[in-house]
């Protein structure tokens, strides 16, 4: 039998019903299918998730951390199927090892015109992960949850344009925009948040603003 941490059961019980930031609201209208993989696991820090940083080589989001996903590809069967199989191809995992519990609401990426169903899994029997897909993926890290919700690692970001958000900085990575605001609401429905500084506002690093 697969026991799974009671505060993942919560949050798979209740996830579709989490609220939808107005950021992430998707258009009536448009929008590519897409789906992310939101895997947790028990690592040798305690409970962690899996997370990619993309290729600086990448037209989007270049050299951003990211949940692994893709596009839905007709022989997927849905955003569950592209979820696992892109986790696959970018970090090497193995599906089999993984048990969906949840799907939460739909979000809109507009930088990259895509609908996102973000999957939630958890690592039941973990596999060695790496970046399997060079042109896409520089490097895998699973992050523990206890680095995410230390308030010494939490700030809001802002955006030279006037966008402002959650943002983390863990494992050398500065986690901002679409996963970050994910990773949000994600710890504070499972009732992982600490509190933290909210008006610690760090403005967008140079080198960041430089890959676009």
């Amino acid at each position: 039998m697969i026991v799974v941490p009671d505060w993942l059961d919560r949050l798979a019980a209740q996830a579709v019903r989490i609220p939808v930031p107005d950021g992430l609201r998707p258009p009536e209208r448009g929008g590519r299918p897409a789906a992310v993989l939101l895997l947790f696991g028990e690592g040798p820090l305690g409970p962690d998730v899996l997370l990619i940083q993309r290729s600086t080589r990448g037209r989007r989001h270049a050299g951003q951390p990211a949940f692994p996903g893709g596009g839905v590809d007709p022989g997927d069967g849905g955003p569950v199927g592209a979820a696992l199989r892109e986790a696959a191809e970018e970090t090497g995992l193995e599906p089999a090892g993984v048990t969906v519990l949840c799907s939460m609401p739909e979000l809109y990426v507009w930088r990259s015109d895509n609908r996102v169903t973000p999957v939630v899994g958890w690592w039941h029997e973990p596999s060695a992960v790496h970046a399997a897909s060079p042109d896409e993926v520089d490097s895998v890290e699973r992050v523990p949850i206890a680095e995410l919700v230390d308030p010494g690692n939490r700030f809001t970001l802002r955006h030279p344009r006037g966008f402002a958000g959650p943002a983390f900085r863990v494992r050398g990575m500065l986690v901002w925009g679409f996963t970050a605001m994910v990773l949000d609401v994600v710890l504070r429905e499972a009732g992982l948040e600490r509190p933290w500084d909210r008006d610690r506002v760090e403005p967008m690093p140079p080198d960041v603003l430089a890959r676009g």
